[in-house]
């Protein structure tokens, strides 16, 4: 009878101890990733992300949890890449252009090349990463990139030539701002989240960027006018990475799953930038605010004013041992080829 009593304790502490355990093994079963966005939790673009990360998580069966932070609330936008490359965040969004210098392969896709949209702009940085393989990415996995429709001055005081834009000081990152100094214009760096309250204090008069930023980023309160500058239009790349060890780590379906969400989600951003764009322009004009349109002449007159930065760049990418003719001529017919479809 003792001995009896004895093996029915052991089944029943084993028993107690397997269920105690299940709830731990089938948390230990879910993966937990944070995402670090620059984008304001507002934003068409935040949302976008927020829908790729519901969408990988129905698609793992919610075996993968993606907890949001948007507004840059885990790291800034500029210290958002080297947060994914040291753990702090498991993925990451902002932009290349925020770390000046340290992507010169991916500079080239912000020249003024003539982007017609954010979708093609989008589908663009994707295939032209795809082709050339820059090794300054290779410190992160890449999910997928995205980029803004046409690059615009949006300004304070009207500006109709490129006499009115001299010495203004313009908002502007990465190769935009060489855009600007080619225009005659004082460019002065700073993210996104900065722009509203320097546009309203005075500190910059205008800011170069996709028509989208006066509604999503809300600049339509603090700049009166717009000027339709289509033939320097130029774009910024912007990535999703996620952290390599942590990607290293996920099972390989898991890893899959990922990896087609993410290439579907390109034309999702893309639309969206396009989407957003058009939503800035009827904001703006909902305010009272102008869209100014170069005359022709005037719009050559620009274009012609910023062919050298192609120059500069293939000779800087130069003294790196990079080919920036090439990478150039590989944008401009990526360019051709989604514009045309």
């Amino acid at each position: 009878m003792k001995k009896s009593s004895c093996i029915l304790l052991v089944v029943m502490a084993v028993c107690c101890f397997t269920l105690l355990a299940k709830p731990a093994l089938v948390s230990a079963k879910t993966i937990n990733l944070n995402y670090s966005i620059f984008f304001p939790q507002t934003h068409g673009q935040c949302e976008a992300a927020m829908s790729w990360a519901q969408e990988v998580e129905c698609r793992t069966g919610g075996r993968v949890k993606i907890t949001i932070f948007p507004g840059g609330t885990l790291t800034a936008a500029n210290q958002c890449y080297d947060g994914v490359v040291n753990g702090i965040s498991d993925i990451g969004m902002s932009v290349f252009a925020y770390t000046r210098g340290r992507f010169p392969v991916m500079e080239a896709c912000d020249l003024p090349l003539g982007y017609p949209s954010g979708l093609v702009a989008t589908r663009v940085v994707n295939e032209y990463n795809a082709a050339v393989r820059p090794k300054e990415l290779d410190d992160v996995k890449v999910l997928y990139l995205h980029a803004h429709g046409p690059g615009l001055l949006h300004t304070k005081k009207p500006v109709k030539t490129i006499e009115d834009l001299s010495k203004m000081k313009i908002r502007s990152t990465g190769l935009s701002a060489k855009v600007v100094k080619a225009l005659g214009a004082v460019p002065v760096a700073m993210p996104q989240g900065e722009t509203y309250e320097s546009l309203q204090k005075g500190i910059v008069e205008g800011t170069f960027g996709p028509i989208e930023v006066l509604k999503g980023w809300r600049q339509a309160e603090v700049v009166k006018y717009t000027t339709n500058c289509y033939s320097v239009g130029y774009t910024t790349a912007m990535f999703v990475v996620m952290n390599k060890e942590k990607w290293a780590s996920l099972p390989a379906d898991i890893q899959k799953i990922m990896e087609q969400t993410s290439s579907e989600w390109i034309d999702v951003h893309g639309k969206t930038w396009d989407r957003v764009d058009d939503e800035g322009r009827e904001y703006t004009l909902s305010l009272g605010n102008s869209i100014i349109e170069l005359s022709s002449a005037e719009s050559a007159r620009w274009h012609a004013a910023v062919q050298p930065m192609m120059q500069e760049y293939e000779e800087a990418a130069g003294e790196k041992g990079l080919d920036g003719k090439s990478f150039i001529a590989t944008l401009n017919g990526l360019i051709k080829k989604y514009s045309s479809k």
